[in-house]
């Protein structure tokens, strides 16, 4: 998550997360059991409040994972990529940084600030895999690493190097990663912000590091914000999720979630109106209304009680914090928040 860098009055520090509050609300009266198709909303007037969450709720950029014994492991941006804990996706507690001694092998990238970026938690083999970025706020001089452990605890991960980097003379910026395992088995990596947009490489499942020089393009705005990719496979369709506009504003941020679709996890993406997602294409599922200010940076994952999309959004006092909605697909398989 950055700002774009020929706008220098939006890049505010990720630390201005303010006093603590919570989040409020609940799921629509009308969500029930999964699979159930219901009407989508008809604006953002009737997008739902995000469900109830309690406890350590302050956050940017979440990214979960189930873990074996049924409760959850979350990454998000932090020093030395901070890290939560819940046992059943309503209470969060803190849980350290990964690298509580520190990540020095990123400081090429973000000036020795500790704060890391934007993470992505997967978990397979009897292993977590955690990438995560590392740059300044308006600089495509950015890197994507790897790091493992085997029980996601904090002061257990270990540093897998390096995975992809990109430089002021790159079209792209190698931030926000998203690794997805598509139909044959094969993994992937979506990444980017800003620039010429949302990128992704192939992943070799033996290392976590790339698998060829191939780079493939997803989705872009001719320059214009968008970030955060998030791929999700449901039934013959990959879908791609993005955050349009700026974050990091507080209440003012303008962050608001988009997707297209693809047989292919590849491309290419299209939303609901057909348009390509290359040229700027996207279908709203969720941006800012009432005490919800610039909803974005989102998760997707399938859990046992539906599938869930996971976000931060601003509080009208400018607190980032977690939101948590289910997420429902109507009679034609676009998605919708409920």
């Amino acid at each position: 998550m950055t700002e774009h860098p020929h706008t220098p009055s939006v890049r505010l520090s990720r630390r201005r997360m303010l006093g603590a509050a919570l989040a409020t609300g609940a799921l629509a009266a009308t969500a029930t059991a999964a699979g159930t198709v219901l009407p989508r909303p008809a604006s953002a007037a009737d997008y739902p409040g995000p469900g109830r969450v309690t406890g350590d709720i302050r956050l940017h950029d979440p990214s979960f994972v189930k873990r074996p014994d049924g409760g959850y492991l979350i990454a998000h941006t932090g020093h030395d990529v901070a890290l939560k804990t819940s046992a059943d996706r309503t209470a969060f507690r803190d849980a350290g940084p990964a690298f509580p001694g520190g990540a020095p092998w990123t400081r090429p990238y973000t000036g020795g600030d500790r704060n890391l970026w934007a993470p992505h938690l997967s978990y397979a083999n009897g292993r977590y895999h955690l990438y995560y970025s590392a740059s300044t706020f308006g600089s495509n001089r950015s890197a994507i690493f790897l790091a493992t452990s085997t029980s996601g605890n904090s002061g257990t991960w270990r540093d897998e190097g390096l995975v992809i980097e990109s430089f002021t003379s790159d079209d792209f910026n190698a931030i926000d990663p998203h690794l997805q395992v598509d139909g044959q088995g094969r993994w992937w990596m979506a990444f980017g912000s800003f620039w010429s947009g949302i990128k992704m490489v192939r992943i070799n499942p033996a290392t976590g590091k790339r698998h060829d020089g191939t780079l493939y393009s997803l989705a872009g705005r001719g320059g214009d914000a968008i970030e955060a990719p998030t791929l999700f496979q449901r039934g013959g369709w990959y879908y791609l999720f993005v955050s349009f506009d700026l974050c990091c504003r507080g209440a003012d941020s303008t962050y608001r979630i988009m997707v297209g679709r693809s047989t292919s996890i590849t491309g290419p993406y299209r939303d609901r109106a057909g348009r390509a997602m290359t040229s700027g294409g996207g279908t709203e599922i969720l941006s800012g209304h009432g005490g919800i200010h610039g909803p974005g940076h989102q998760d997707v994952f399938a859990d046992t009680d539906n599938d869930i999309l996971a976000y931060h959004y601003y509080a009208d006092d400018g607190t980032a914090l977690l939101g948590i909605n289910w997420l429902g697909w109507d009679s034609s398989g676009w998605p919708y928040v409920h």
